[in-house]
């Protein structure tokens, strides 16, 4: 049986095994930018390309990850993550606190016209961000780090996701097409 894949006007949308949808967009590679004097940090327009092809609104929800940096999420990507929290009036327990703690430091970004987001100061601080930052493609999301620490720990990260990847089970690789003789 083959499992539909859905669209949407807004985004597009595959759906897999027991119903977890995937935003189509996956970004990769990275960026060396700068966080200007105002807060703005261009998004490159390699990963904007890719949110408009998929529909995707001018905005990315901004939150902070102690050790991590910044996450980036494409709006469609956030809210389908968010939804997954569950829709309880009155959350219980640990769940109530990391609602309030995970949105509560959440900023919806918008998109100027040049394509930079501003991001709040309370934002870059509480990550240690200052001026020089990469951005990072990664699948779903787009990471924020300090430029200098990302390079030094380059070879480092190839080596250890090589290492890594030896251990992933992502099943058998597709069959490529035979080509018939003439």
């Amino acid at each position: 049986m083959t499992t539909p894949v859905t669209r949407t006007a807004r985004t597009s949308w595959v759906l897999l095994g027991k119903g977890i949808r995937v935003g189509t967009v996956i970004f990769t590679g990275h960026s060396e930018l700068t966080i200007d004097a105002k807060q703005r940090l261009a998004v490159p327009s390699k990963y904007r390309a890719q949110m408009e092809q998929s529909g995707e609104p001018g905005s990315l929800f901004c939150m902070p990850w102690d050790g991590h940096g910044l996450m980036l999420f494409p709006e469609s990507v956030f809210r389908e993550l968010a939804d997954r929290q569950g829709k309880r009036m009155f959350p219980v327990g640990d769940g109530a606190e990391l609602q309030t703690d995970m949105f509560g430091l959440t900023e919806r970004l918008e998109l100027d016209s040049a394509g930079r987001v501003t991001i709040p100061k309370f934002l870059t601080e509480l990550v240690g961000l200052k001026g020089d930052v990469v951005v990072i493609g990664a699948r779903y999301r787009l990471d924020v780090k300090d430029r200098a620490a990302w390079m030094s720990g380059l070879k480092d990260r190839f080596q250890r996701y090589s290492r890594q990847g030896e251990t992933l089970d992502v099943g058998p690789m597709p069959t490529p097409p035979t080509r018939l003789a003439n």
